[in-house]
């Protein structure tokens, strides 16, 4: 039985939460309840007191969708997310930002249990990674600031993607660094990275491109065969 294990639950529906948490901690886990994403923000300033998040889609106000693709990438936090039924759309995006796993609801408790322990085994045995810029960071003429979801290049606004900002992110503030696909797949895409996977070198390649209109002179970032990629220190 898992023991001394926080686990934070938003979703407005207060009896469900309840129901699901007093589940969850007759298996030894500790649940938090937090009914809205301002309340699940307030409690995320100290999100390394929770080991998983588990967040539902449909909320008044801001909905988990909104939460999540605000949360990532500085919060790593793993998340399960509730959807109802028949909501692909949101399902997709979900994955797409970040989260872990997704269930239906209403959510069979057993099978959500089953889904926390396989993610915190995968969470345990993963190595600890470089962490996401937390303040504007500037090399070669490129500015990233990670508070305003802005990056300038000679001082002119640039317009990425939220997945091509977290992988300039990663790679700037790492300059000389090789970073893995294995790295960058876990750390932006949030999964591990399959054989014949492409994803990462075409959101790479994009970053390239559109940095390239700026700094047509420069190699900002390199492809190390076998290895991964680097941003050129200077």
């Amino acid at each position: 039985m898992t023991t001394d294990v926080r686990l934070l639950m938003v979703d407005d529906d207060e009896d469900l939460g309840e129901l699901i948490g007093d589940y969850l901690e007759n298996e030894g886990f500790k649940v938090e309840l937090a009914l809205n994403a301002d309340e699940a923000l307030l409690k995320l300033k100290h999100a390394e007191r929770y080991a998983l998040m588990i967040l539902d889609v449909m909320m008044p106000g801001k909905s988990g969708l909104e939460l999540l693709q605000e949360l990532r990438p500085a919060v790593t936090l793993p998340v399960i997310m509730l959807t109802g039924r028949g909501e692909e759309i949101d399902r997709i995006l979900g994955l797409e930002m970040g989260a872990d796993d997704y269930l239906s609801k209403p959510c069979n408790p057993r099978e959500l249990l089953a889904r926390i322990r396989a993610i915190l085994r995968r969470s345990e045995n993963q190595p600890k990674l470089t962490l996401f810029p937390n303040k504007v960071v500037e090399h070669m003429e490129i500015t990233l600031d990670p508070g305003n979801r802005e990056v300038t290049v000679k001082g002119q606004a640039i317009e990425l993607t939220g997945t091509e900002f977290n992988v300039l992110g990663y790679l700037l503030a790492n300059p000389g660094q090789v970073m893995s696909k294995e790295q960058l797949t876990e750390l932006v895409l949030h999964r591990e990275l399959t054989a014949y996977d492409r994803a990462m070198d075409v959101h790479v390649s994009r970053v390239r491109q559109k940095l390239a209109k700026h700094l047509p002179e420069r190699e900002v970032i390199k492809t190390i065969r076998g290895a991964g990629y680097m941003f050129v220190q200077g």
